[in-house]
């Protein structure tokens, strides 16, 4: 067990610390994400150390289970997929563009703006993707028009991993942590609306007290004007995501598993999509541009986190972290415990090995324990930039923006709205199970 716990430790440790320091490395003219590189090596370790075995990695990426990472990755992939899609007909740049040439002059207005934009797109596609689409949109107007793009691009990044957690579909970790213990759609929203709102209430009024004095100044620069440049692109991208969401709401009652239902839609975009650029003859770019932005190196990122989980268990490490945990106070044990180890080891790897210590739980609490953790997987992503791969990837994307934001800058900034949005969504689960159950 000893060694077991050493070498994951080790692991974690080592990914975060490459992350922040060398996050990439070229070869040739390949930039190479290094997050996914440690993982791999160290799961390799635990193999050739005899600490876990082959068969049972296969056993456990063949199993016919919910908590399966190959199921949980079809899922995840293909509605990135869909949002990359819609991402490069040029969808969510438009309609930023529509929303905030509606108000012109006032920056606390576009402000309020942006946030309510991002929080409802984030619920229906995916963190990440809108993280990193608006950033450059944020950076580029706020260049023209002399602001300072920091409240906007904070204000973002808190409204995507705040209101992610509304739905299965807005965060990875939500997709892991619910999947793994076979919880629908419609269950999940049950539980789940009240904490969101709750958290997206105190955090958005924090952001305003946080940047009230540096959105006073008027804007003095018109918002760039985009155009959709492919409007059956557009609806059939549209259609997909709209479709896929709809049937991901009865997935339980059809009993039809999710990954599946994600699966043929975004196959049905795909082929439908090259289809009509066959019969264009032209080049199909945006399906090309959107399979090479999949993030593919989360395959490799998954399955070694979850080989370690493997081995984890098989020494009885989660077994023994759910008997410490015991089952008093679990709502505050397991929400603050992942808001914190994700900000230790990343909020993937967090919840991989949550989704095993909460499937030793007691019966009794494993319903609080599992929304606890994807709470605290989501509000941990903007205590400090280590939370979230979003937070690692958006702070090298300020950087070639030439947007300066230290790691304590981030802290500072993010750690008020995290913590007091975290108690807020605890309160709100309590109530929420409270009423429910």
């Amino acid at each position: 067990m000893a060694w077991t716990i050493a070498l994951s430790l080790l692991t974690c440790l080592t990914m975060i610390g490459v992350s922040l320091f060398k996050p990439d490395i070229k070869f040739r003219k390949l930039n190479i994400n290094t997050y996914w590189l440690i993982p791999l090596i160290g799961a390799s370790i635990l193999l050739s150390l005899g600490l876990i075995s082959f068969p049972e990695v296969i056993s456990g990426l063949t199993a016919n289970s919910v908590i399966n990472p190959l199921k949980i990755l079809a899922l995840f992939l293909s509605m990135t997929m869909m949002s990359l899609f819609l991402d490069e007909v040029g969808f969510f740049r438009f309609l930023a563009s529509v929303t905030l040439r509606r108000e012109k002059s006032s920056q606390m207005t576009m402000f309020i703006i942006l946030y309510f934009l991002v929080s409802v797109l984030t619920m229906f596609t995916s963190n990440d993707i809108i993280i990193l689409t608006f950033t450059p949109f944020i950076c580029y107007f706020a260049k023209r028009a002399k602001i300072n793009p920091l409240p906007y691009l904070f204000a973002s990044f808190v409204a995507a991993n705040t209101w992610s957690m509304m739905f299965i579909i807005g965060n990875p970790t939500n997709i892991y942590l619910a999947s793994s213990h076979n919880i629908g759609f419609f269950d999940y929203v049950k539980v789940m609306y009240l904490p969101t709102i709750f958290a997206g209430i105190i955090s958005f009024f924090l952001l305003i007290m946080i940047f009230k004095k540096q959105l006073l100044s008027p804007i003095n620069e018109e918002v760039e004007e985009i155009k959709i440049g492919n409007r059956f692109l557009l609806s059939i991208g549209l259609f997909s995501l709209g479709a896929c969401t709809v049937f991901l709401t009865i997935a339980h009652y059809i009993r039809f598993e999710m990954y599946l239902i994600t699966l043929i839609f975004a196959a049905f975009l795909l082929i439908t999509a090259l289809i009509y650029k066959v019969f264009k003859k032209e080049k199909p770019i945006e399906i090309m541009n959107t399979v090479c932005r999949l993030p593919w190196d989360l395959i490799p990122f998954i399955i070694a986190m979850f080989v370690i989980v493997l081995a984890l268990n098989k020494h009885g490490v989660t077994t023994m972290i759910a008997d410490l945990f015991g089952s008093s106070l679990t709502i505050v044990k397991y929400g603050l415990s992942s808001f914190l180890l994700s900000n230790f080891i990343n909020n993937i790897p967090m919840s991989v090995f949550y989704s095993s210590v909460t499937s030793y739980a007691d019966n009794t609490i494993i319903t609080r324990a599992v929304y606890a953790s994807i709470i605290g997987s989501n509000l941990g992503a903007f205590l400090t930039p280590i939370g979230a791969l979003a937070g690692m990837m958006w702070m090298g994307s300020l950087k070639s923006h030439q947007i300066k934001f230290s790691f304590i800058k981030f802290f500072i900034y993010g750690a008020a709205p995290s913590l007091f949005a975290l108690s807020a969504a605890l309160i709100g689960l309590f109530l929420t199970i409270q009423t429910i159950f």
